[in-house]
C-alpha cells in the first residue's frame, strides 16, 4: 500500500470517526422536524443524478442493476426512518425527531457495508466486468433510494402524528 493511499484512508477514516462523533452528540436530543424541507436533499441528489445519468447512461443491465440498487436503498432508508423516534407538541404543534442509539449503530453499519462492496465490487470488475462508471451508477441508485424514503417515512409518520393532536 503505497502513502498516497495511505493518506487517503487516514483523510477519509477522519472525516467518518468526526461526522459519527457529531452524530453521537446528538443521539437522545430532540430537534425540530420541518416537513416543508424534507423534499429538498432528495430533490437534490435526483438531479445530480440526472446529470451523472445523462454523462454516461448505465447500458442494458446496467438499468436493472441501478433500479435493484435503488430498491434496496429504499428498503434501507425506510428502517433507518423507523428508527427515528418522532414527537408533536400538543400545544404549539412543533414536530420534533429524537436520533436512537440503534439508527447510529445503523449509519455505522451502512458504512461498513459501502466500504465492503466498494471492495469486493472492483476486486471483482474483471470477471463480472462491470466499468466504474456502472459501478458509480448502481451507488447513486442506491443513495437515492436510501434519502427518498427516509424522508418519505419520516413525512408520513410526522404528518399522520400531526393530524392525530389536530384532531383531524
Amino acid at each position: 500500500m503505497s502513502a498516497a493511499e495511505l493518506t487517503r484512508y487516514a483523510i477519509t477514516g477522519a472525516i467518518i470517526a468526526f461526522v459519527l462523533f457529531m452524530r453521537l452528540r446528538t443521539i437522545g436530543k430532540a430537534r425540530r422536524l420541518r416537513l416543508e424541507t424534507l423534499w429538498i436533499i432528495p430533490t437534490l441528489f435526483i438531479a445530480f443524478a440526472c446529470f451523472i445519468f445523462s454523462q454516461m447512461p448505465p447500458v442494458g443491465l446496467g438499468w436493472l442493476w441501478v433500479a435493484v440498487a435503488g430498491a434496496l436503498g429504499g428498503v434501507i432508508g425506510w428502517q433507518r426512518a423507523r428508527l427515528i423516534h418522532i414527537g408533536v407538541d400538543p400545544v404549539t404543534h412543533e414536530i420534533n425527531q429524537t436520533t436512537s442509539p440503534a439508527a447510529l449503530i445503523f449509519i455505522v453499519a451502512l458504512i461498513g457495508v459501502r466500504w465492503i462492496l466498494r471492495s469486493a465490487v472492483a476486486m471483482g470488475d474483471a470477471r463480472w466486468h462491470m466499468g466504474a462508471a456502472l459501478v458509480t451508477d448502481i451507488f447513486v441508485g442506491f443513495a437515492i433510494g436510501v434519502l427518498t424514503l427516509y424522508r418519505v417515512e419520516l413525512y408520513v409518520r410526522a404528518r399522520r402524528l400531526l393530524d392525530e393532536v389536530r384532531g383531524r
